[in-house]
């Protein structure tokens, strides 16, 4: 080895022990006599002091080191001066004084700071991926995802699960986002596709037997990013034969729980987890995605405004709308300003508008409508919102899916403008009884809401067949600070119930049987009850660290158009692959024949 010890380990125990170090100049001060570098591995960082009295030659070379050199030292450890000590490091009681230094190498300057965390343009961090990873903030991110993804393997290794691998190159099976393809040179006009999740293969996995399985799974997904979405992602991937809902449910709450209490200083707001319904997360909050971490949640005053002169709230609440609320402690001063921004947030949800009504310290009463409801109106508006002085009441009256993604919306907004959203704590719910199926009005059929291998709840498996809205499905979230990191369902384990979904979701049997003939056909050969889940590791890490964006817990992400800055991807190929794979590219969509260029559902 070049070095006997790491930079960050080095503590007052070792005072006056030689050691070897290496690693990189983080910062280097010239005092005009003594030189100091601080030197920085993974571990951390030590301060080296180079003496001309006492090493000539590690002093001169000291003196020319610059950031980012790769250097050697050896030396000898001692207490720093009193005075000098460093309490911001967990090396700061002692330094390393230098024997000789050598460069292994030396460094451009960088094109950003590496010994801070201070603000770099996302674009440069991305083309220099290589250089921010060096950066604390990234070494810990990425340290902490490897932590997290160690304690699932043990935690599930001792409870009887098997870590098996799936294919990356698979059928193109559409599951809800657009397949990666992968052109086959052997099979020339096919394709395979990259898995999306290997959803299909852990099923096929409980009809193998294998009955607990796992895996760190890479899935792959053709959709427009964001925040929280990457092209290439990893989740847990895992599945249980012979259980039901609360088995899977159980296991990854206890799962969860270990993760943040042994890996993190985050804490968790309730254990056990509490749960709500699909109706109960949308009435409550707007959305199936709840973050607990605060209150403020949307309140129903349609029947009290239905009768009304406003006509905005009658005729909405007459048209089959409704008119629902939140409530803002402490706003009520708010400017037009400043609830003229609220209202353009509820008009980017699809809302057209918002009515205010703010409580004055003295109970008066300041309103865009007041003026069109009685007083008692008014007063029975205030007390079922729970309203005091000083509040705000903000009203959206529209069709329910607006409504609840416009008061979603801004009641996010709210919490993290009146700071209720605390970073330290993590309010992790579960959300269940999802519908079954979704309808969809273009394509005059109905849609899986979760996938089409999820488990009606067994009470409502004659609804399939008189009522499939009504039909709630075996499908599991598990939410955490208005983020799912989580989803799974009890799947289908009969070749007949999955064909009764396959015909209600406008799937022919004869194309069900071309895009799923093996999992239909295994159906047949004894499959036993099964259910799982897939926990996304690169959304939970996110959530641990504290961060905002997945590509902070990620070594080398793509950027938000799916594109990889440092190699330069996607790029072109060479012609000579192109003719290998049987492909041709069009640069003019004009000079394409009248024929599809496969034929494959989806046109061209």
């Amino acid at each position: 080895m070049l070095k006997s010890h790491n930079c960050g380990e080095l503590r007052a125990e070792h005072v006056g022990r030689a050691v070897t170090l290496a690693g990189w100049v983080n910062r280097q001060r010239d005092h005009g006599g003594l030189v100091f570098i601080d030197l920085r591995d993974r571990s951390g960082v030590v301060q080296v002091v180079a003496d001309p009295a006492h090493a000539p030659q590690a002093h001169q070379v000291a003196s020319e080191a610059r950031q980012e050199y790769v250097l050697q030292v050896q030396g000898v450890v001692r207490r720093r001066p009193e005075g000098r000590v460093n309490p911001e490091i967990e090396t700061g009681e002692i330094e390393v004084l230098a024997e000789q230094v050598v460069v292994l190498n030396p460094a451009k300057t960088p094109p950003f700071y590496i010994f801070d965390d201070s603000p770099v343009d996302e674009a440069v961090r991305l083309r220099y991926r290589y250089l921010d990873l060096r950066r604390r903030r990234m070494q810990r991110n990425l340290i902490l995802r490897h932590r997290v993804v160690k304690h699932i393997r043990d935690f599930l290794d001792a409870r009887g699960f098997i870590e098996i691998e799936t294919p990356i190159l698979f059928k193109s099976t559409p599951e809800g986002a657009r397949d990666y393809l992968v052109p086959s040179r052997i099979h020339p006009g096919k394709f395979y596709a990259l898995p999306q999740s290997p959803q299909q293969l852990k099923q096929l996995l409980m009809v193998a037997g294998f009955e607990r399985y796992f895996q760190i799974a890479r899935c792959f997904r053709d959709e427009d990013q964001r925040g929280d979405r990457q092209p290439e992602f990893t989740q847990l991937d895992l599945e249980m034969s012979f259980v039901r809902r609360e088995d899977v449910m159980a296991l990854t709450e206890e799962l969860m729980v270990g993760i943040v209490e042994d890996l993190s200083d985050r804490r968790l707001l309730t254990k056990p987890f509490p749960r709500l319904t699909y109706a109960e997360a949308t009435a409550r909050y707007g959305t199936d995605r709840p973050d607990l971490r605060f209150g403020m949640e949307l309140v129903d005053v349609s029947d009290l405004v239905a009768e009304s002169d406003f006509r905005v709230f009658s005729e909405t609440v007459a048209a089959g709308g409704q008119v629902k609320g939140v409530r803002a402690p402490g706003c009520a001063t708010y400017s037009r300003r400043q609830i003229d921004e609220l209202v353009d947030l509820v008009k980017k949800e699809g809302a057209a508008g918002l009515a205010w009504l703010a409580v004055g310290e003295g109970g008066d009463i300041r309103s865009s409508f007041a003026k069109f409801l009685t007083e008692d109106e008014v007063a029975c508006i205030v007390e079922r919102m729970g309203a005091g002085a000083g509040d705000l009441l903000l009203f959206v009256a529209d069709r329910p899916p607006t409504v609840a993604a416009a008061l979603s919306a801004l009641r996010l907004e709210l919490g993290e403008r009146l700071g209720l959203c605390d970073p330290q704590v993590l309010a992790f719910c579960w959300v269940v009884d999802f519908p079954l199926f979704e309808w969809d009005e273009e394509e005059n059929r109905w849609d899986p809401s979760h996938h089409l291998f999820t488990a009606p709840m067994e009470e409502d498996l004659p609804l399939l067949d008189t009522d499939p809205g009504a039909a709630r499905g075996q499908q599991y979230d598990l939410v955490c600070n208005g983020e799912e990191v989580a989803g799974g369902s009890i799947r289908i384990h009969r070749r007949e119930v999955q064909e009764k979904v396959f015909r209600l979701i406008g799937l022919d049997l004869e194309t069900a049987r071309e895009r799923f003939g093996h999992m239909l056909e295994a159906f047949e050969y004894g499959t036993p009850p099964h259910g799982g889940i897939a926990p996304g590791i690169d959304r939970l890490v996110m959530l641990l660290a504290g961060e905002s964006n997945i590509r902070e817990v990620i070594a080398f992400p793509k950027t938000g158009q799916a594109a990889d800055l440092m190699a330069g991807a996607p790029s072109p190929v060479e012609l000579w692959q192109l003719e290998e794979l049987h492909i041709q590219i069009i640069e003019d969509p004009d000079q394409l024949d009248n024929g599809p260029l496969h034929t494959g559902e989806g046109g061209r």
